[in-house]
């Protein structure tokens, strides 16, 4: 799968929505209802077509299918992402705050005459 252009990627994504309604015998509407959807972002996620991501959550809810989303991000590599190696030391801002003066986060002279 990991050679699939994206569009055949969202091809496929709507094969397997598909499916699992009619597995649940579940009409389009009835989905789309039930997700709280419209019925065209359900015709446009099982056709493979442009859809927000909120439908697509919404309707892997409603088919019971949100263990699909969860494979996206597993829990699991969340924290690991953003560790850093021991002795790392964190990054400093790549500019100042709005407000602050570039050096030690005060804030500017012409900012504080401004706040009194």
């Amino acid at each position: 799968m990991l050679y699939l252009t994206t569009s055949e990627m969202m091809a496929e994504l709507g094969r397997n929505l598909r499916e699992a309604r009619l597995a649940d015998n579940l009409s389009q509407t009835t989905a789309a209802e039930r997700s709280g959807i419209s019925l065209k972002a359900v015709r446009n996620l099982e056709e493979g077509k442009n859809a927000s991501t909120a439908s697509l959550l919404a309707l892997c809810k409603t088919l019971r299918r949100t263990d699909w989303i969860a494979n996206l991000a597993p829990p699991e590599l969340d924290d690991a992402l953003f560790d850093r190696a021991p002795g790392t030391p964190r990054r400093k801002r790549a500019s100042p705050r709005h407000g602050e003066d570039s050096q030690m986060g005060r804030p500017r002279p012409d900012r504080e005459a401004s706040r009194g």
